[in-house]
């Protein structure tokens, strides 16, 4: 492919940590990050991240990756985030893809991102749509390339739809109605995979739990800004507990949608796609990653 028609590849801002329960230590860590004390927080992580605990892991990763309670070291970044990644953390496999992608290592980057864009993780299929578009780390199989992308316009992520239309001008329409069905024969696959029960959470105990109550507003409106994928159910819960009194989410309630291994954190009830890209844009003014999507 010549040069005019490789795809730039957008970085997306990896979620800073997960959220898990019940193991309250690793809250205790969350709280001590969000007060802005690292060096308790890595003490808090620390052990736990040694005795195997994947969200610990993960989140030990991320500081050694931005040098918050330890000095930058991405070797040791790297180590703890495949230790997560390989107990088949979602975002410890996106967020090690990217790092290892924009570091140069193309080949090993596109392994991790292809495990998290086979759970349906957005920026996961769109960096590494676009480097089977490009043929960066992968046999280039534009086809291929152009389903993962849509796949991530279609959960909503700007980027992504800016990469598809860029696709779209150098495809023909032939490539993209094969993309196009390929993408709809994995979201169908995907959607079939039962959810992974959470090593904490035994089929006993969630039957006595019981379903969390539907908010009104949740079904009242087609936009939906996403919040977050997760490993664990009960880590979409408790950041939506913690976010719920956020003005941009009042009178909206959330929607927990399990694909494959992953749940998937949605506050549902805006009007229109401005309404939710307003909410979205003040939940990353106070440091919440998220985008918008519409619900189906």
């Amino acid at each position: 492919m010549g040069a005019r028609q490789r795809l730039a590849l957008f970085f997306c801002a990896p979620l800073l940590w997960a959220t898990p329960a019940p193991a309250q230590s690793v809250k205790a860590g969350i709280e001590a990050w969000q007060k802005a004390d690292y060096a308790r927080a890595v003490a808090i992580w620390r052990p736990l991240a040694e005795n195997g605990d994947a969200d610990a892991e993960f989140n030990l990763g991320q500081a050694y990756r931005l040098g918050r309670g330890v000095k930058i070291d991405l070797g040791s970044a790297q180590t703890w985030l495949e230790r997560a990644a390989a107990q088949g953390h979602v975002d410890a496999q996106t967020t090690l893809g990217l790092l290892l992608f924009g570091n140069g290592n193309q080949t090993d980057g596109a392994r991790w991102l292809k495990q998290a864009a086979e759970k349906g993780e957005a920026r996961a299929m769109l960096i590494y749509g676009t480097a089977l578009f490009n043929g960066d780390g992968v046999p280039q199989d534009r086809v291929l390339g152009y389903a993962y992308v849509s796949r991530a316009s279609a959960q909503g992520l700007g980027p992504a739809k800016a990469t598809l239309d860029q696709m779209d001008e150098v495809m023909p329409l032939a490539e993209r109605k094969k993309g196009l069905a390929i993408a709809m024969q994995k979201a169908k696959a995907q959607a079939k995979v039962p959810a992974r029960t959470s090593r904490n959470q035994t089929a006993k105990a969630a039957a006595k739990r019981p379903a969390p109550k539907p908010a009104a507003a949740a079904s009242a409106g087609g936009w939906a800004v996403q919040l977050g994928a997760f490993s664990r159910r009960s880590s979409a819960e408790a950041l939506y507990r913690k976010l719920s009194s956020s003005p941009a989410l009042a009178g909206k309630g959330p929607l927990y949608i399990s694909v494959g291994s992953v749940t998937r954190l949605q506050v549902a009830g805006f009007q229109s796609r401005s309404a939710a890209s307003a909410a979205c844009a003040a939940l990353t003014k106070s440091g919440q990653a998220c985008f918008i999507t519409q619900v189906r």
